[in-house]
């Protein structure tokens, strides 16, 4: 699979994985986190999660640019993963819940996460960038398309086990304090405190709290509300404290490698002195190619928007709705069991899956019949609109989310099998890599060479805009019915697919 690739591939990958391995664990425990910590509802929590990934995205347009005023690009990436680690490290500070003060604790906590988010800024888009130049060489350029698919899944394998990890680690230390994991009892902790909790769901509390206690029944449900979720949320700081090791070993990674990665400023430079045909590029050009780049980041908005509901809404469905009894690996000190461990399912099919789709791509190139990168794209779209239609034929009978949460939770008797999740992200990852590892390699390609960078930052911002619109679900998950919330993200899939192919024709031009 690597045969004929540049040697920096992997190196650039690898340096990767602890970025990738920081997002997945946010991914999977952030919003659960801002709810059980402050006792925030689904939507206000969704607010903060979008306007962080949001960030996360947008700021790699500043890193883009940073890059490429200075043309150190190695620099930027460097002083990116050092931001991040400090990052990790300001939120995996344990302090205490219920917090004593509302303001202060959320600030700190929101200024660890904009920390992390600017050095993910600094740092994602000019390493794509960097792996994008390794591919104008004319060695490697027709093996563009898949080079990206091999460092999408090689970085996936740091992703991979980071859900595992922090659900592992929470529940440890829960279990070490003499509880038991159970996905109600925060937000029932809270209500209790508040004396908001409705009668049933009163009674559902005394029951859980007596059976998530190893000493037997509490005497006294406030006191244990309160040890319960500093327990719990203790165990969630720790979780954090383990992207700071992933961080490290990223850092360490990117160093030995650096002096082996290209450099995109070179390429500029290169072709200023030289007067090759490329640099030669006439105005109209650049701009029919920008025009593209620019369509392609508005339609993708839409997809984005569904597609990174996994941590949000798709989180709060596994915590609500899914039987989390049938997926459990019990490790006698700490048990794998939670809504967070769904989000090990994305990276997981990334990594079993890119090696068939480069396969299936491979057999049509050699047929002569493979698609061109925007139709893939399109037909990613249409494949995320078909897994959030599964999910709601799934959820069809349901109850809203506003009953459950005056029912106190339902008993997992009451709740769907794990599979139904498990399938939609299996589909959903089938669409990711159609769009996501081909529309950096599109970008790559069509971007004028002295606007690499900042155009890999305007692909994450155009990502941006999709992550800051994510709450519009969450809105929907309260309001609504369930199944009814999935067809909203049924509905963005089409419009983009229809929208992509509608364009394709013209996009495949300008990619010649």
């Amino acid at each position: 699979m690597l045969k004929n690739h540049p040697k920096g591939l992997i190196g650039a990958a690898l340096s990767n994985m602890g970025e990738r391995f920081g997002f997945y664990i946010m991914m999977a425990i952030l919003s659960l986190f801002l709810i059980s910590k402050f006792g925030l509802e689904k939507t206000p929590a969704t607010v903060i999660y979008s306007v962080f990934y949001a960030l996360i995205y947008l700021l790699a347009l500043a890193g883009g640019f940073i890059a490429d005023k200075t043309k150190k690009y190695k620099s930027t990436i460097l002083i990116g993963l050092v931001l991040m680690t400090v990052g990790y490290f300001l939120i995996a500070i344990p302090t205490p819940t219920p917090v004593p003060n509302f303001a202060l604790y959320l600030a700190l906590t929101c200024v660890g996460l904009f920390v992390i988010a600017f050095g993910n800024g600094l740092f994602k888009g000019n390493l794509q960038a960097v792996v994008g130049q390794m591919y104008d060489d004319p060695k490697y350029s027709s093996k563009r398309d898949t080079g990206f698919q091999i460092f999408y899944m090689f970085i996936n394998v740091g992703a991979l086990f980071a859900p595992l990890i922090a659900v592992g680690i929470r529940n440890w230390w829960v279990q070490r304090n003499g509880f038991l994991y159970n996905s109600d009892l925060p937000a029932l902790c809270h209500q209790f405190i508040k004396g908001t909790v409705t009668p049933e769901a009163s009674q559902r509390f005394t029951q859980l709290a007596a059976e998530s206690t190893l000493g037997g029944a509490p005497a006294d449900l406030m006191a244990f509300a309160n040890e319960y979720l500093n327990v719990f949320n203790t165990g969630f700081h720790y979780a954090f404290a383990a992207a700071i090791f992933a961080m490290l070993i990223s850092l360490t990674i990117f160093l030995v490698n650096r002096n082996k990665l290209p450099n995109p400023a070179d390429k500029v430079k290169a072709f200023v002195t030289t007067g090759t045909n490329e640099v030669e590029m006439s105005v109209a050009e650049i701009k029919q190619r920008l025009y593209a780049l620019f369509a392609v980041f508005g339609v993708v908005i839409f997809f984005w928007f569904s597609f990174h509901q996994n941590g949000v809404t798709l989180t709060f469905f596994a915590n609500d709705y899914t039987d989390l009894s049938m997926i459990n690996i019990d490790l006698g000190f700490t048990s794998i069991k939670g809504a967070e461990i769904f989000q090990f399912f994305n990276p997981f099919f990334v990594v079993f899956l890119t090696p068939i789709v480069i396969g299936v791509f491979g057999w049509l190139k050699a047929r002569g019949k493979e698609p061109s990168t925007p139709r893939k794209i399109a037909i990613g779209m249409g494949i995320a609109a078909v897994a959030f239609t599964v999910l709601a034929l799934g959820s069809l009978g349901l109850p809203s989310s506003q009953e459950v949460k005056a029912m106190g939770g339902l008993a997992d008797a009451q709740r769907v099998t794990p599979f139904l999740l498990i399938g939609t992200y299996f589909i959903l990852t089938i669409a990711e890599l159609f769009i996501s590892p081909l529309g950096l390699s599109f970008v790559s390609k069509v971007a004028p060479p002295q606007y690499q960078g900042i155009m890999q930052g305007a692909w994450l911002g155009a990502t941006a805009l999709g992550n800051q619109l994510l709450f519009i679900g969450t809105i929907f998950y309260e309001s609504i019915s369930i199944w009814g919330t999935w067809l909203v993200f049924v509905t963005a899939c089409l419009i983009s697919m229809f929208t992509m192919l509608f364009m394709v024709k013209w996009l495949e031009r300008v990619a010649k």
